[in-house]
């Protein structure tokens, strides 16, 4: 099984990234591999800059990657209770080579913050929009208040009851 992670913040210490990272290790016998958003950084999406350079081809080749998973697992980092900037804008400019983006892949969502809400406004806002994007969204995860909850340097979640949870969503939906 080929997984495609990614978390979705342009940040170079991105606790989604590292969050993302993690779980997608969790799997058994997957090929992982963690794409870094910064790799797809475009213009800002507006209909203008499509007329007149027409589909970005780092969003064909984000589409592309998507296209080579068998499951996606993807952390919703929250900016002002909705998705980072940077991630909208690469999804803007995917969806207009590709509506369904996602490709009716199975999809693990989590999120985290530092706070104690685990950036799950951002996770509601995902797991309700990305059904209309080809995103079969099969299980959400949320971690409260990361540097609580996540050791660094051994780059897991350190809390075993928010560990567990995770995989048991893992066991039971994948």
């Amino acid at each position: 099984m080929k997984i495609i992670a990614f978390g979705a913040s342009p940040s170079k210490n991105s606790i989604n990234k590292k969050l993302v990272t993690s779980a997608a290790h969790l799997f058994n016998d997957a090929e992982v591999e963690v794409l870094d958003l910064n790799d797809f950084q475009m213009p800002i999406y507006s209909v203008d800059i499509e007329e007149e350079i027409g589909k970005h081809n780092l969003a064909q080749n984000f589409v592309d990657k998507i296209s080579t998973a068998d499951l996606l697992v993807v952390s919703m980092a929250e900016n002002n209770g909705n998705y980072s900037v940077a991630f909208k804008n690469v999804f803007d400019w995917c969806t207009r080579i590709r509506k369904d983006i996602f490709q009716d892949k199975p999809m693990l969502l989590i999120a985290t913050s530092t706070g104690a809400n685990g950036a799950t406004s951002v996770l509601g806002i995902a797991k309700n929009a990305f059904p209309f994007y080809g995103g079969n969204v099969k299980a959400t995860f949320s971690l409260p208040s990361f540097d609580d909850n996540f050791d660094i340097e051994k780059g897991e979640i350190s809390n075993d009851k928010m560990r567990n949870e995770l995989q048991k969503i893992i066991a039971d939906n994948f």
